[in-house]
């Protein structure tokens, strides 16, 4: 099978042959006809989770992924010729979503709606069920006021139609070319990064201060700024680890940092929002698997304002 593979930590991701793996038990071998490209995929070639896990090399990149079930291992409740969707990533076997089958373990993938295409599929794992857990975490609701900062990809999108639907204000970071979209998807405010600080910004525009922030781009010692626009009692989601809840607690403040979990539930909910209308997911970029690589260097670019998704024939 053709696999997007690297090699190393911090190496480039090439094509090659490997063999078709074998699912184990409680894990399922998919056939994949759409992958999705996340930061992550990326972060995890720099070394994110060196020293923490153990990575199996060449490993196959990718977390998420959509096709159809080719055999399952013992246990698992799925059958050949399913059409399922979930996150397939296993540093410490060398598995991810970028091939043409990769093996899952049954608990990380759902049953796909009629509905919904491979691509869409593919596009929701990771994105959705960060930006539904992110906006969960904060604990506000209606009447509150929001700042996605980060807004103008694909976990921000997702974020800002989240918190609008709960009644939420929703102020977006974005560049001006993706400021109509956000607003269409339900943000009240829009803050274009290329004018200069966002925290400056943001206090012009709300002296007394905001109630919550999910922050999507800030990395450690460069959330203090952002951090700084919360009123007493505000709580900041940090995606990039950067939040230090002890810091927060001194000036009265709370603070998280949250990752992706998607489980299945979580996944059958995030695609029935898709299918009745209740959410959408941006696909910008749709190349081949040959071509992950350019795919991963727009995304680590900061060129992406929704989803990349690899399609696998």
């Amino acid at each position: 099978m053709r696999a997007v593979v690297v090699t190393d930590f911090d190496t480039e991701p090439r094509l090659v042959e490997l063999p078709v793996p074998d699912p184990g038990p409680d894990e399922v071998l998919v056939r994949l006809a759409a992958a999705g490209v996340n930061p992550f995929d990326w972060k995890v070639v720099e070394g994110a989770m060196r020293g923490s896990v153990e990575h199996a090399f060449p490993l196959v990149l990718g977390s998420d992924g959509a096709g159809t079930v080719e055999r399952v291992g013992e246990g698992a409740d799925f059958a050949p010729g399913e059409r399922v969707f979930g996150q397939f990533m296993d540093v410490q076997q060398g598995r991810g979503s970028y091939a043409e089958f990769a093996v899952a373990k049954a608990a990380k993938l759902a049953r796909m709606p009629a509905g919904l295409s491979f691509g869409t599929a593919a596009a929701l794992p990771t994105a959705g069920a960060a930006a539904h857990d992110f906006v969960e975490g904060t604990g506000i609701g209606p009447g509150c006021t929001l700042l996605v900062n980060g807004a103008s990809g694909g976990v921000g999108q997702a974020a800002v139609q989240f918190a609008a639907a709960q009644g939420v204000r929703v102020i977006g970071t974005t560049d001006p070319a993706t400021a109509d979209y956000l607003r269409e998807l339900g943000a009240a405010e829009t803050v274009d990064f290329t004018q200069g600080p966002v925290a400056e910004q943001v206090r012009s525009a709300h002296p007394d201060g905001i109630d919550a922030i999910v922050d999507l781009i800030s990395g450690r010692g460069e959330i203090e700024p952002i951090a700084a626009l919360l009123k007493p009692n505000g709580v900041i989601v940090s995606s990039n680890g950067a939040v230090d809840d002890e810091v927060l607690a001194t000036r009265g403040l709370r603070g998280a940092n949250l990752y992706a979990d998607a489980r299945p539930a979580t996944l059958k909910s995030l695609a029935d929002a898709v299918e009745l209308g209740q959410l959408r997911m941006r696909i910008d970029f749709e190349v081949p698997l040959e071509d992950a690589a350019e795919a991963l260097a727009r995304l680590m670019a900061g060129k992406s304002r929704g989803k990349t998704v690899l399609l696998i024939e």
